[in-house]
């Protein structure tokens, strides 16, 4: 199975100078928790970042200023990985894997944003697997992605298990 079987296809954005409020609010009204952020170059807007609630939430608290007065360009995750539509499934997972993250931009030839590929897009399809006769997503892939992501970052991590 390949990324454009699975990927969202409309994709809310924002850009590098607008503030963390807009970007809440887009969150908001849209019901999503990322946001690709986009730089003009060359007359076509490029993703330059991905911008989560999370990063939203951190930004206003370690700046201890309000969402109107913080950039989007300060909060955003700069460090991009993406996909291509062509890729296996296998290979965004790994991807995703890697680098702890729940979301990748889906990126064309040229680097267009076309989608957005997230963890709950091949969760819906492995669950599909249990009644489908054929399954595209194996659960153990899943599980094993799932469980990478949700690693603590750092051996000081607290984790509290009940």
């Amino acid at each position: 199975m390949k990324v454009h079987q699975l990927m969202t296809r409309t994709v809310e954005t924002c850009r590098t100078d607008e503030r963390l409020d807009r970007a809440a609010a887009t969150m908001w009204q849209r019901d999503c928790g990322v946001l690709p952020v986009m730089a003009p170059g060359n007359g076509t807007a490029r993703v330059v970042g991905m911008l989560t609630d999370r990063d939203i939430c951190m930004a206003a608290y370690t700046q201890g200023r309000p969402l109107h007065d913080i950039p989007v360009a300060t909060a955003m995750s700069q460090s991009l990985c993406s996909c291509r539509p062509t890729d296996a499934i296998e290979v965004a997972l790994r991807v995703m894997e890697t680098n702890q993250i729940r979301r990748l931009p889906v990126l064309d030839a040229d680097d267009h944003l076309i989608g957005l590929l997230s963890l709950a897009d091949v969760g819906r399809e492995a669950a599909r697997g249990h009644v489908a006769p054929r399954r595209e997503v194996a659960d153990a892939a899943l599980g094993q992605t799932l469980e990478a992501i949700a690693a603590p970052r750092f051996a000081g991590a607290l984790v509290v298990r009940a």
